[in-house]
């Protein structure tokens, strides 16, 4: 299968999922929602080159445990663990290919505040509920998503960085919609900029470039 046609099956088999395939029978729609990551996969296999780093495999494994958690999230603690262990990998990816720049290290202040927000929100949501048991998971996952956008940031990749903060989009999207109140349209927007985050993440590995100690001010 040629690199250059993988983007527009993934783009095909995204718009099928998310326009076309009925939400019922579950496991026949849960098949095709797995197939535009399987593709992502691949692409960004085919993205590696021949000398290939630490953060190479650590964003392959980290789109390996979010196509899990796409598969466990219909119970939605397990599938919540399986994304925040693939953040996990990606921050690590992400934190290896650091190039410090004052302008980029301060986007750590309206995403420290986006955080806390989205967080106050959904606590005082949750805890009106009487679902406590989902208080520390969300909140750890607020936390690890957006220090992995900080840390795509810090890359100064830009495929990176658009792909990490579509991640935080879509997360938004869909924890507000699920505990605090409907979103419409909701299932077009988290897929949508869900596809298109684990794509760019993933190819961003294509320009992944040594580590460099140089300051930018």
């Amino acid at each position: 299968m040629q690199v250059n046609r993988i983007p527009i099956l993934i783009l095909v088999m995204s718009i099928v999922y998310i326009f076309i395939i009925p939400s019922e029978p579950g496991n026949f729609k849960l098949f095709f929602k797995i197939i535009p990551m399987l593709l992502i996969i691949i692409y960004a296999m085919n993205q590696m080159p021949r000398q290939r780093s630490s953060t190479h495999w650590l964003v392959i494994i980290g789109l390996i445990f979010c196509i899990i958690g796409d598969g466990t999230l219909r119970w939605f603690i397990i599938g919540l663990t399986f994304f925040l262990v693939g953040h996990l990998f990606y921050l690590t990816a992400f934190s290896l290919q650091w190039k410090f720049s004052w302008y980029r290290f301060l986007m750590i202040i309206p995403l420290a505040i986006l955080g806390f927000l989205m967080g106050n929100e959904l606590i005082q949501a949750i805890a009106s509920s009487g679902d406590e048991i989902f208080v520390l998971p969300v909140i750890s996952y607020i936390s690890v998503i957006t220090s992995m956008a900080w840390l795509a940031i810090m890359t100064g990749n830009k495929f990176a960085i658009i792909g990490s903060l579509l991640f935080l989009i879509s997360d938004a999207i869909l924890s507000w919609n699920m505990f605090i109140s409907p979103v419409p349209y909701s299932h077009v927007l988290i897929m949508t900029t869900y596809y298109a985050a684990q794509f760019l993440i993933a190819h961003s590995i294509s320009s992944v470039v040594k580590q460099s100690s140089r300051m930018v001010w």
